[in-house]
């Protein structure tokens, strides 16, 4: 059985993306993202904590991180985690972890009819691309008119809370 390696962010870039091009023309975007989380500590006082993630976008999700993202923006990105070992100028072995960003959401940016504009081959509606559409990404979504009610998971939760207010 295989294990899961993913990763979900929705934080600010603390940069301009950096945009760069492999020798076979694709497009690789990086970019460093905040994420912050609050606690309180052992006397009771608010703190904030910030974590700075690399992620590395590809292909279309990097030209349109390039193109609309800036330093500040708000992204939402899901991704999975990757090591590279590489040696450094002193002959040191060096390693990173960063996030390989398989959907890209941009948050806050040039907005359409629904007010976020999402980036998986192309489309807006916060909706990944069929596959096949030439997105470039691993793309699964439902046709239009897709039931996704799950009526054991609604009657599970009747049963556990009772007939009481169920929320969905």
């Amino acid at each position: 059985m295989s294990g899961v390696n993913k990763v979900i962010l929705l934080g600010y870039l603390g940069a301009d993306p950096e945009m760069r091009y492999m020798p076979d023309g694709t497009a690789v975007a990086n970019l460093s993202i905040a994420t912050s989380e609050s606690y309180k500590d052992k006397e009771g006082n608010r703190q904030e904590r910030t974590e700075w993630h690399r992620v590395s976008l590809y292909r279309r999700q990097a030209e349109v991180a390039g193109e609309y993202l800036k330093k500040g923006s708000m992204a939402y990105v899901e991704g999975r985690l990757r090591t590279r070992k590489w040696t450094d100028k002193e002959g040191q072995e060096r390693y990173t972890t960063e996030i390989v960003g398989d959907r890209l959401q941009l948050i806050g940016g040039r907005r359409d009819g629904d007010g976020q504009e999402s980036v998986n081959g192309g489309s807006k509606t916060g909706r990944t691309a069929p596959k096949g559409s030439g997105g470039g990404a691993n793309m699964d979504v439902p046709p239009d008119d897709f039931d996704d009610e799950i009526p054991f998971a609604v009657a599970a939760d009747i049963a556990r809370r009772g007939l009481r207010r169920v929320r969905f």
